[in-house]
């Protein structure tokens, strides 16, 4: 049995969430670069995540952290994160995040998914969550570019 890389890991279970959408994108930078943008969980995932405002890393255990988050209004989230390399998965009670990357000829295939959880059900409220995902996965490639420069 062939292993899925990391993108296509988060494309397959996103699909089995229903009201989940998968923004992705060729960022034209190294994977080295890319990743490092987007496993800075406290210094740079509330830079091009439109809905975060400060993520601080509460626990560390390997892979496995905990996070506390604050969206740009002000409310507060305790995230269980997966963080490994080309992947993050970051679960709170009402609140998803999906990160994937890996190498691309053209530079960085990167995919992100997350919004709201229904509580009680395996599902995400889809309103804007395309939209939202497409918005965070311009805003990490400017911000890979940013820091290139």
């Amino acid at each position: 049995m062939a292993e899925l890389d990391p993108v296509r890991r988060l494309t397959v279970l996103a699909a089995a969430i229903p009201g989940a959408r998968v923004a992705s994108r060729i960022v034209g930078a190294p994977f080295d670069d890319v990743w490092a943008v987007m496993s800075d969980l406290e210094g740079e995932l509330g830079r091009f995540q439109p809905d975060l405002h400060r993520v601080r890393i509460t626990r560390r255990d390997g892979e496995r952290l905990e996070a506390v988050a604050r969206s740009r209004w002000g409310m507060r989230a305790r995230f269980d994160v997966l963080l490994r390399p080309g992947w993050c998965w970051m679960q709170s009670r009402f609140l998803l995040i999906g990160m994937a990357a890996r190498p691309d000829p053209a530079g960085t295939l990167v995919a992100l998914t997350g919004g709201i959880r229904v509580p009680g059900r395996a599902a995400l409220v889809p309103v804007l969550a395309g939209l939202a995902n497409r918005r965070a996965a311009d805003r990490l490639a400017a911000r890979v570019t940013a820091r290139r420069t």
